[in-house]
């Protein structure tokens, strides 16, 4: 008990330093000591102390260093960095951009009744208008074989690939595909910060021009392009007959505190592109900071910490209870059945989204485990003669076949509710909705069979509990774990974006997680007690466990 004890310690103690030295790391990026000599040569002073009139110009172009020409497709002349604005334009596609190519937008903000190039004193980023991305696979209707309408007519070509491939999906190729990028959001520090040349942020350094005025040093405005806004959504496939599109300018000004910040959010998200993140991957982890206000950000941060420590402390409880669990007295193996068969339609749900590896290598092994558990409820045997494997199930005991019997009453009337829903919700999901395949129906209708109805199972536990009028078998360290997760994911229903159907899964949970603590309340528990079954749940090992 003590080594379980000193570990359990150990890991809310790397915790506690974990959160604690993120927040230390946080405050040093949002916060940045100014320069405290104002007169001093170590300070660099900001360009827009003096307030220039300025210039807005926006340039499009094939390569990034403007080589083949470059069009002006937008200028702000009176313009006023601490002035929100947002301007739609439309942009006129190049036949190489057409023909699966690029397009960069050159960005300069410069004086005022001079171009780019004549002013010396101009700053300029390049963004890129365009990125390559897989084309999303249609979804037809299974039965009519119609494609989903999108307002557009299909062009010669997709017809014919249709008709070949005849009710299916349409054959497309994975190849990637030039997407336009519709929104460009541009952001400048308003602030009159004071630079310490000896003492200058890394990550603003690469952002910062510095030129001399006498012996003074000046920078000049920090401009930034916020590739955190540009989303999947907002994405436009470029075919050759995309001859102009829109592109809306956004621009607002912003503090050097969110400039960092967001600098290090843009950068972290490009290094998981690197490591292999698609573009959708990536575009979800935008959603958390795009779509989400600072505060509820960092609330964010701690309720994904906790949800992270109590994931790992529920998992290791879990483990420990079913490693040593000798009988299934008490226990809905039916439960253990449906935890085993929806964890696999949801990880072969998120396998055909291709969800990223980081969320599917979880659910992946957390599968293997519930058939882990499966095995250990049945009392599964598996012998290998002849490179066949051969299943051996144990028997029963009298007390087991007590709870087996409540366990199975529960199932049968638990079965005049369930299947009429599942097959009805299937069938209207056939008739109405599209999808790509009829295994792409078969998984979403498993899914949202999972997520709407499965709580349902978890009330086979509950009337064997309440027929036993007991609850001392239950895992009750990992089940309170869990609990906590539950509510910590009412939390995140509110901030992330994510499915309706996975949002109210998140609060039925909560329902039945209450029922359960009624029960513990209902059915007090003398855990040093030998109960009806033998069994002492709090009975601790005196010696050195041994074999029998």
């Amino acid at each position: 008990m003590f080594l379980k004890t000193s570990f359990t310690t150990l890991i809310v103690g790397v915790f506690v330093v974990y959160v604690l030295h993120t927040c230390w790391v946080m405050y040093g990026i949002v916060y940045t000591k100014p320069c405290d000599k104002p007169k001093g040569e170590t300070c660099i002073i900001p360009f827009l102390a003096g307030n220039p009139k300025l210039q807005l110009s926006i340039f499009t172009a094939l390569r990034p260093n403007a080589e083949g020409g470059h069009t002006l497709i937008h200028k702000e002349e009176d313009f006023d960095v601490n002035t929100k604005f947002e301007r739609i334009v439309n942009v006129s596609l190049p036949k190489k951009t057409r023909n699966n190519g690029t397009l960069y937008a050159l960005i300069f903000v410069h004086q005022a009744g001079f171009t780019p190039w004549q002013d010396p004193q101009h700053v300029h980023l390049v963004a890129p208008l365009t990125t390559y991305m897989v084309p999303k696979q249609p979804e037809i209707s299974l039965i009519s074989g119609e494609d989903k309408t999108q307002g557009q007519k299909e062009d010669a070509q997709q017809k014919k690939r249709r008709a070949d491939v005849g009710d299916g999906p349409t054959s497309m190729s994975d190849h990637p595909v030039s997407h336009w990028r519709s929104r460009l959001t541009l952001n400048i520090v308003g602030d009159h910060f004071l630079f310490d040349r000896e003492s200058l942020p890394s990550d603003v350094h690469r952002y910062l021009r510095i030129i001399r005025n006498g012996k003074k040093m000046v920078y000049l405005p920090l401009l930034f392009v916020d590739e955190l806004s540009n989303r999947v959504k907002d994405l436009v496939e470029i075919n050759s007959t995309s001859m102009e599109l829109p592109l809306t300018i956004t621009y607002d000004s912003i503090s050097l505190g969110r400039l960092r910040f967001w600098i290090h959010m843009q950068d972290a998200v490009y290094s998981l592109q690197q490591f292999g993140f698609t573009e959708k991957d990536a575009d979800e982890i935008k959603g958390i900071f795009v779509d989400t206000n600072l505060y509820f950000l960092a609330l964010t941060f701690f309720v994904a910490a906790f949800h992270l420590l109590f994931d790992f402390l529920a998992f290791k409880n879990d483990i420990s209870f079913w490693k040593q669990k000798k009988s299934m007295v008490g226990m809905s193996s039916k439960a253990v059945l449906w935890r085993c068969f929806s964890t696999i339609v949801i990880f072969l749900y998120l396998f055909d989204e291709q969800t990223s590896l980081l969320v599917l290598i979880p659910a992946g092994i957390g599968s293997i485990i519930e058939v882990w558990k499966v095995k250990k409820a049945f009392k599964i045997q598996v012998f290998w003669k002849g490179g066949r494997p051969t299943f051996l199930f144990g028997k029963l005991d009298e007390s087991e076949r007590r709870t087996e019997e409540y366990d199975t009453l529960a199932m049968k009337y638990l079965s005049y509710l369930l299947y009429p829903l599942c097959i009805g919700g299937a069938v209207y999901a056939l008739i109405f909705l599209r999808y790509k395949s009829w295994y792409s129906w078969l998984i979403n209708s498993l899914v949202n069979g999972v997520y709407a109805f499965g709580f349902l199972f978890m009330l086979p536990q509950l009337f064997v509990n309440y027929k036993l009028k007991s609850v001392a078998h239950l895992p009750w360290k990992a089940f309170m774990y869990k609990a906590f997760n539950t509510f910590i994911d009412d939390v995140f229903a509110f901030i992330i974006t994510m499915p309706t159907s996975h949002r109210l899964a998140c609060f039925r949970d909560d329902v039945v997680f209450l029922i359960y603590l009624y029960q513990r309340w209902l059915y007090p528990v003398d855990k040093t007690r030998v109960n009806e079954y033998g069994v002492s749940y709090d009975e601790k090992p005196k010696g050195k466990s041994h074999k029998d």
